[in-house]
Formats: structure tokens, C-alpha cells, sequence
């Protein structure tokens, strides 16, 4: 019975030390306390006269409180030789309780800052971007997202990965040194863990981003993390959630697992359409990422009660800075280059392209046009294209499929790979004839024997089965020969190139290629403006969409005659009366010259402006074709030499509308 008491004991003793500092601490101080009344009151017992002296009990109490805690206090004592010797006990004792406490003390200080370089502690935050996931893509967010909060007074942005805390906070501080008032928190831990997602205040943010983590997983992982934010048990407002996937089908499963007030966007076949686009209309690319970034103009809904029963086309040259590109009714629907005779109504709002929602303002008076610069003559009829396609991806059946519906009929597409892509239809494509030369893309010789001369466009292809740096570098090899091969045979073809790091196009621009298509760095930039506003993804869709308004680089002789002295509201005008929203224009002369590459969008409408036979106008039209759904890519495979092929599979079409 008494050895089980023992034990008893001892479990209890143990079980209260293992709960930390703070019973290590209340240990202490009950030692302290045991002693001090252990030295009084043998003092007491022992020494009547020492006790007189110090004032009684509660005297010697204090003497013996004070040599605890300070040993050198015991250097001033006088009296008989057994108070010394109880007070040098209550020196000694002292020092080993203060030594010890000293030790736990640092010792919980230093698991406490362990834990919060660790990121486990519980964040207090209200109003802030959850962004959920860790890839190249957040340093892209988290720049955007500061550029966004330039004007607020105090914005936060807060990143759940399993990533090292300190590791994160260093290299985005390397990337990203100035973050000017928005505060950049890092939380370390899992976002498909409940416990670990509550880390993250989720109840109390403004937004939650989940970015596609690295690997043929991805997709799975923002699944479940819908899932999870799903099921959520939201406290107040559900907060504004977006979300990627790499592969299109995967995207039904997503939206599902998101629920209705999720946005799921496609990244596979955004990236698509970019491409198809830019290889129809040079300097595309330019216009969608200063369109997308909230660095230089973007998009933003402007309430005008001053334009309350004009006409959408009425109102285009009302705005002294900033540009209208569409309008958003009350309840909720956005028209992108809607009819010129759209009334706008009381609860309306205009889209307008600017570089700041506070610059935005109503011109005092109309702007002078001149009617004598516009011209009446039709544009060039379309023509089919020729293309050769270098390369192949999981992308690449769906570039095809997109450009067959774009394409006037007749026209060609030449897939020069190092393999014969498959295929199963023995059906041909409606528009386009299919080919196929082998080639190896960095071989000089091998791409001379393609005889570029022959094409207009030309689209480079990443490989996305290597690493993406090395693939990168052999894209970088193939444009190099590309570029020295127009230089040298005077052939004006355009290139679209795929790029897997925006580093890595920057090092490209030497190749002075038309088009660099960085997927990640686009899908970035959309995730970072559907964040801040979700009523975009509607305008979004519809620009990336051929059945809505898409943008286009047209002949400035479309709307000016050559090298006639105007301005760009005459352009405005020029373009409004063919039904189409002017936003900008592209200079030729300065394509080779970054940042913008020669194009202007939201110039000012009344500064003297003259465009030469090659320059271009960036509008938004309607092209009139059909929504395109995007069927399944399939890889190929096998060997060939300069012969048909027959149309790729499809599948199940996933178009770009909203979410289901």
C-alpha cells in the first residue's frame, strides 16, 4: 500500500511538471515559500534575542525572503551563531531556486520564440488575403497585392504553407525587399489540416486565395482544401474565395468542391487561349499582363450618376482620364464593349480601364476630334494563316482545336517535333489542315529545313516532360536560332513564345521574339485582381472568350488615315462608329523596347497623335464566332516526315464560362 502511494505520488509529481514553465515556476515559488517559513520560524523557536532584534516573525520572514533572492544580503547579518547559520541556510537554498528558476525561465523563453519562429501561433487579424499554398506563383501575388494596397491606410497578407516560417519570411524578403504598408505574415502548417487552417483567422479575412501547389498532385490538393473551406463553419460573411487548377478536367470536380460562391478558373486553358491569341495578334501578351497586373492600368467599376441616360457610346469620350471598356448592371451582369446605343442607367456602373480608381474623373468639357483624320475604307479581308507549331506539350491539341475555330478556312498548321503526335479520328479538321515535320528545335540545320519563309506565325512550345529550367533553356536556344534565321532570310514571320519562368523571359527578350506566354505569371496576376474584386471574372471570361469581346490589335488604317495628325479621342470615335471600344494603340517603331514594347493603353486623348501604316490600334470587338469548349489534350507519340495528320481526339469540352 505505501509503495503504490509512492508511485501515486510521483505520477502526480511528474504529471504536473510535464505541463510546462508555469508549473515549473509555481514549483518554485513553492519551495521558496517552504523554506523562507521553515528558516522564520526556527529563528523564532530557537533565538529570542536575534528574533527581537529583527523584528519578530514576520521580520526574520522578510530577512529570509531577502537573502533568497539576493545572496550578498546576507554580508551585512550580526548575531549569534545559529541565526548565521539559518540564514546562510536560506542563502544557499535561495541560490539553488533562483539559479533554477533563472534556467526554466530562459528555458521557456526559448521554446516560446522556437514556437513562433516555428509560425504555430494563432493569428489575430481581421480584414486580411489568406493565400493558401507555396509556389513560384505567391511571389507574383504577394507583389500584386501590395500594389493593390498602396492607397489603404494598413493591408495584411498571410501565407499557410508546411514551408519553413523563417525560410519563407527570408526569401520573400529577397524578392519582394519593399512591401511599403502591407505586413507579409508567414504561418507554417498544412492547409488540407483543419486545425492548422484555424491558424489563419479564416473567419475574420477579407479573401482566400489556394494556389496549385508544384507537382502532378496539385490539382488533389486544392480539391480537398475546397472541400475543406466548404464545409467551413463560417462565422459572419463568407469571405471571397478563388482558386486554380493546372488540368481541365479537373476543373468540374473543383467547382463542385468549392461550392456557388467559389471562383475556379482553368489555368491549362486560360493559357491556351493567351497563346492562340497572341500568335493571331502580336503584342497581345503586353496588353492582357498591364490588364491583369496593378502595375500601370486595370480594370475598375466607376458609379456615374453624371451619365444616367446617355448612351454607352456617348459616354466613351466623357472621361478625362481613364478609358470605358464596358458596363455592370445592378445586378451583378458585366458587358464587355456592350452595343454603342446602351443606355446606362441610375444603378449602373462604368468599367473603365485606368491607372487608379482615384484618378478617375469626368472631362470638363468633350474633347476635340477630327473628323477629317478618320477614315471610311474597309480594313484587309481575312486570309488563311500558315503556322508551324515547334514542339509539343499537353497543351498543344488544344491550340489546335482553339485556332480551327478562329482561322479563316484553309489554312495550315505544321507540328514540327521530335515525335508524331497521335491521333484517332480519321474526320478532318473543318478550317485547318494538319501536319507534321520532325524536327529537334535546337538544332540549327533541323529548323533551316523547315523553311520558315513559308509561315506567318510561328508557336514555341515548352516541353513540359523535362524540368522546367531546362526546358526554358532549350526554348531560349530555339528563338536565338528562329530570330538569326528572319534576320538573315528577311522573313517577317511573328513568334508566340511558352516561357516557365518570368526570369527566364526577361534573359529571352534578346531573341525579340513577338509573344511571351508565362502561364504561372498570368494566372497569378488573374487569382490577384479576382481576390481584390470577383465581379471581374465575368469580364475576364468574356475577353478570353471568342464569343464574347476579345482585344485585338487592328491597322491603325482601320480608323486614321497614315501619318494624319489627330489625337486618341479621334481614335476612340473612329473605332465607336464600327462598334468597337478603342483602349489604346501599339507603336511599331518601338515593339523591341520594354516595359510596354510599344504599346500605349489609357494615352491621353487629347495629346497630338499620328499612326504610320504599320502601327496598330488595341480594341475591344466582337468577333461574331462561337464559344469554344476545349476538349482533352493527349500526348503523342511515333515518327514522321512531312505528312498529314488527322484530327486529334476530343473529349469532354470545358468552355470558359463562369462557375457551374
Amino acid at each position: 500500500m505505501r509503495a503504490r502511494l509512492q508511485e501515486r505520488l510521483r505520477y502526480w509529481f511528474d504529471a504536473t511538471m510535464d505541463r510546462g514553465t508555469p508549473a515549473l515556476i509555481g514549483w518554485l515559488a513553492l519551495a521558496s515559500v517552504v523554506l523562507i517559513l521553515v528558516v522564520a520560524s526556527l529563528v523564532v523557536a530557537l533565538t529570542d534575542e536575534d528574533t527581537e532584534r529583527n523584528g519578530g516573525w514576520l521580520g526574520v520572514a522578510w530577512m529570509s525572503l531577502l537573502r533568497t533572492l539576493d545572496p550578498g544580503t546576507m554580508g551585512g547579518d550580526t548575531g549569534g551563531p545559529l541565526f548565521l547559520g539559518l540564514m546562510l541556510a536560506a542563502t544557499v537554498g535561495g541560490i539553488f531556486i533562483v539559479s533554477a528558476l533563472i534556467g526554466v525561465l530562459s528555458t521557456g523563453l526559448e521554446a516560446r520564440i522556437h514556437k513562433l519562429r516555428r509560425g504555430k501561433s494563432r493569428l489575430i487579424e481581421r480584414g486580411h488575403t489568406v493565400v493558401l499554398g507555396w509556389s513560384e506563383q505567391v511571389f507574383t501575388v504577394i507583389a500584386e497585392l501590395v500594389e493593390a494596397n498602396q492607397s489603404e491606410r494598413r493591408s495584411c497578407v498571410v501565407i499557410l504553407t508546411e514551408r519553413d516560417k523563417v525560410e519563407m519570411e527570408d526569401e520573400i524578403r529577397r524578392r519582394i525587399p519593399d512591401t511599403g504598408r502591407t505586413r507579409v505574415i508567414c504561418r507554417c502548417g498544412s492547409p488540407l489540416q483543419r486545425a492548422d487552417l484555424e491558424l489563419v483567422s479564416l473567419d475574420a479575412a477579407k479573401s482566400i486565395m489556394v494556389l496549385p501547389p508544384v507537382g502532378d498532385d496539385g490539382d488533389t490538393d486544392v480539391i480537398k482544401i475546397l472541400l475543406l473551406l466548404n464545409n467551413w463553419s463560417w462565422i459572419g460573411p463568407r469571405p471571397n474565395i478563388v482558386a486554380a487548377v493546372q488540368s481541365s478536367p479537373n476543373l468540374a470536380a473543383a467547382r463542385l468542391a468549392g461550392g456557388e460562391d467559389a471562383l475556379v478558373i482553368d489555368a491549362d486553358d486560360i493559357a491556351v487561349r493567351l497563346i492562340v491569341q497572341s500568335h493571331r495578334q502580336t503584342g497581345l501578351s503586353t496588353v492582357f499582363n498591364e490588364m491583369l497586373s496593378f502595375v500601370g492600368n486595370e480594370l475598375y467599376p466607376y458609379p456615374v450618376t453624371e451619365l444616367t441616360g446617355t448612351t454607352y457610346g456617348e459616354a466613351l469620350n466623357r472621361f478625362d482620364l481613364g478609358v470605358p471598356v464596358g458596363l455592370r448592371r445592378k445586378d451583378g451582369e458585366s458587358l464587355v464593349n456592350p452595343p454603342m446605343d446602351t443606355v446606362i442607367a441610375a444603378d449602373d456602373e462604368v468599367l473603365v480601364l485606368a491607372e487608379d480608381d482615384l484618378l478617375i474623373r469626368l472631362a470638363d468639357a468633350r474633347p476635340t476630334i477630327v473628323r477629317s483624320a478618320i477614315t471610311s475604307a474597309p480594313g484587309r479581308p481575312p486570309t488563311p494563316d500558315r503556322t508551324l507549331m515547334i514542339g509539343w506539350n499537353s497543351r498543344a491539341a488544344k491550340i489546335i482545336t482553339l485556332l480551327n475555330c478562329l482561322v479563316e478556312p484553309g489554312s495550315l498548321i505544321d507540328i514540327a517535333a521530335t515525335r508524331r503526335p497521335e491521333n484517332d479520328l480519321q474526320e478532318h479538321w473543318e478550317n485547318l489542315t494538319v501536319g507534321y515535320k520532325r524536327c529537334e528545335p535546337t538544332l540549327r540545320p533541323s529548323l533551316e529545313s523547315l523553311r520558315l519563309d513559308g509561315y506567318r506565325h510561328i508557336i514555341v512550345l515548352t516541353d513540359d516532360e523535362i524540368d522546367p529550367e531546362w526546358a526554358d533553356d532549350r526554348t531560349l536556344v530555339t528563338l536565338l536560332h528562329l530570330r538569326d534565321i528572319a534576320i538573315r532570310s528577311g522573313s517577317p514571320y511573328s513568334i508566340v513564345t511558352e516561357m516557365n519562368n518570368d526570369a527566364n523571359r526577361e534573359i529571352a527578350q534578346v531573341t525579340k521574339a513577338d509573344d511571351f506566354i508565362v502561364s504561372t505569371k498570368v494566372i497569378s496576376l488573374l487569382l490577384s485582381q479576382l481576390v481584390e474584386d470577383r465581379h471581374l471574372y465575368d469580364v475576364f471570361t468574356d475577353l478570353f472568350d471568342p464569343a464574347g469581346s476579345e482585344i485585338y490589335l487592328k491597322p491603325a488604317t482601320n480608323y486614321l488615315f497614315p501619318e494624319t495628325p489627330a489625337n486618341f479621342a479621334t481614335v476612340i470615335e473612329a473605332a465607336r462608329q464600327q462598334g468597337e471600344t478603342a483602349i489604346g494603340y501599339r507603336i511599331a517603331r518601338h515593339s523591341d523596347e520594354p516595359p510596354t514594347y510599344g504599346i500605349f493603353l489609357n494615352p491621353s486623348k487629347t495629346a497630338p497623335l499620328s499612326l504610320s501604316e504599320d502601327d496598330a490600334v488595341v480594341v475591344l470587338a466582337e468577333d461574331g464566332r462561337p464559344s469554344v469548349n476545349m476538349p482533352a489534350a493527349r500526348d503523342g507519340h511515333g515518327t514522321g516526315d512531312a505528312e498529314v495528320v488527322a484530327p486529334f481526339s476530343s473529349g469532354p469540352g470545358l468552355s470558359a464560362s463562369g462557375p457551374s
